[in-house]
Parts: C-alpha cells; structure tokens; sequence
C-alpha cells in the first residue's frame, strides 16, 4: 500500500489587486474541493474518481472559470472543453465546444469508457452527451451577469481576455486609462491576460494517478478556439509515474506539451517529481506564464507556476495541507 496525495488548482494568473474577499472566497472553494477529494480517497475511491469528483464540484460553483461561471466568446456564448486522463492504462477522454453539458468532466470520461474514441468535439459531442443521458442545461445557464459586463469590457478595450474575478468598476478604470501590456499570445498583443481553468490531480493508497482539466476558455475567444484543457499531454495527463493537470497561458502549453514533458523528464532523465516540475516550468515556457499541479505514484505532490498566482490547493496522507494564491 502506498501514500496518498491530491492537487486542486482554479487557475493561473492572478491580478495583484485583487480584492481580499474574492481571496478568501477562492481559498474557501479550493478548501471545500480538497476536502471532498480527500474523504474520497481515505475512502479508498479510486484516483479516476477522485479526480472527476472534485472536478464536477468546481464546474458547479461559478466562482472560477468553467462549467458554470465559463468564459464567454465573442459571440456571448459559452463553449466548454475538458479532459480526464487514468494513469495506469493511460485511457483518457475529451471534449471541447460543449454549450449545453452541465458537467463536461464527465462526459469527457465517458468519452474514455463508452466510446471508441478519446475525443469528441462540439456538435458530435453534444450527441454523445444526449445519447449517454448526461444532464444537459440551456447555455444561459453558464452565462453569469458578471462575466456579461467584462466580455464587453474586453469588446470596447480590444481585449482577448479580463479577469471577471476583478470588480467591473476595477476594470472599468484600467480600461478608461488606456491599460497596456507587453503579454503576448502566439506574438500578438494582448490588453489584458489572466489565464484560468480548474483542475485535480490524484494518487490513491494503490499508486494509481488520474489527472483532470476542465475550463471555459478565454474571455472574447473567438468561436471554436480550442485551447490546451483539452488536450492530452499539453494541459493533461496521467501514467503509472505522475498525473499533472496545467493551467495558465494554453498557447504556451501546447507548443511545449506541458503535461507530458514531466513525466517525460521523470522517466527519461530519472527525475524526481519536484526536479521534473521545477525544470519544465523553467525550461519548456518560453515566454509563457502558466503553472501545474501534479502527484507521483509515491504519494509526493506539488505545485508550480512562472506566473504572478496560482489558486491552489493540496494535501497529503501524512496530514499536511495547503490552500493558496501567491508565492
């Protein structure tokens, strides 16, 4: 029997002045998620459970940006993605463009037990939704008055995304100041980036890993974006050494397969769990900013980003736990 661990994370890239209260209400949510995973996984649940439970859990509160509470595109319509991976096979499923799905995690994981595929995508994969039975919604049912205002704070500042976590009226004043920045996505400009997505990692008492992602995508993305949520060995992935969940700037992700570089390095180079995080968050980015949770099969856990926050949360078998935002 081994050691078990888990990782919870509500994204990457935090405004610095972001008002204490949506803090502790933050920390509260990642609190409230880690204890769920954690009385699953004491209850000897499998690491693949563990993972979509707590992640269902964040897609139904709207606090961080995913299930309900998502991004808006252009068009102020929600388009979901999400993936789930289990180590020990590496099976895995995903989905993207999903306006109606309740809880995307989960349809991604019937994806990897009740189809022949590993990812399903908008209109075929709201007819395997229908066909499975999932809870499905009216899209206006994502769709938060909050995030409605800083989509069109985005459209009159030529934003690809705000952080809908900030005050309208905290937006309102960067954007009537001219706000620049220097951030870049794919070489161009953009006003203001403040990537978030949710995720979980976990290990059970058997050594199995599973990893999972689920996000709305960036605020005013264009329709059909696809991002790296979804995306097996960039924002997610598990095998018999690790599960790793990442979030931040997807472009960035992608181009350096984030998720799978850590177990690469781990079973290439030998790397211990921590040594293979800390090299590919310094070395795989390139300008990038994003950051990942991940566990090992022996029970370690950790967190890591390049950004200015991560929310994130983690505890471990042996009783330590903590919940957290900045450095």
């Amino acid at each position: 029997m081994g050691r078990w661990a888990i990782a919870v994370h509500g994204g990457a890239g935090v405004d610095p002045n972001l008002p204490q209260q949506r803090q502790e209400e933050a920390k509260q949510l990642l609190t409230r998620c880690l204890n769920l995973g954690i009385s699953a996984l004491r209850s000897n649940l499998p690491a693949i459970d563990v993972v979509e439970l707590v992640v269902r859990e964040l897609e139904s509160d709207p606090l961080f940006n995913s299930g309900r509470g998502s991004a808006l595109t252009e068009k102020g319509t929600v388009e979901m993605e999400a993936s789930i991976m289990d180590g020990p096979k590496r099976r895995c499923g995903a989905v993207s463009g999903l306006t109606t799905v309740k809880n995307p995690i989960s349809l991604a994981r019937l994806v990897m037990e009740k189809s022949p595929h590993s990812y399903l995508a908008f209109s075929g994969a709201e007819e395997f939704a229908r066909q499975q039975g999932v809870e499905l919604v009216q899209n206006d049912y994502f769709i938060t008055e909050e995030n409605v205002g800083m989509l069109k704070l985005a459209k009159e500042t030529n934003s690809i995304l705000f952080d809908y976590r900030v005050p309208l009226e905290t937006c309102s004043a960067g954007a009537a100041a001219g706000m620049d920045s220097t951030l870049k996505m794919n070489g161009l400009p953009i006003s203001v980036y403040a990537p978030e997505t949710v995720g979980c990692v976990a290990v059970d008492s058997e050594g199995r890993c599973a990893a999972a992602t689920s996000t709305g995508g960036l605020m005013n993305k264009m329709t059909g974006r696809i991002g790296d949520s979804p995306l097996i060995g960039a924002g997610t992935y598990a095998c018999e050494l690790c599960g790793i969940s990442c979030t931040g700037e997807g472009e960035a992700i992608i181009r350096g397969t984030l998720a799978r570089d850590v177990a690469a390095v781990m079973e290439y180079k030998g790397l211990g769990l921590q040594e293979a995080v800390d090299f590919v968050i310094k070395e795989r980015l390139d300008e990038g900013k994003a950051g990942l949770i991940a566990v090992s099969r022996n029970g370690e856990v950790t967190c890591r980003f390049n950004s200015n926050g991560m929310f994130r949360g983690c505890a471990t078998e042996d009783g330590f736990m903590e919940v957290g935002i900045w450095d």
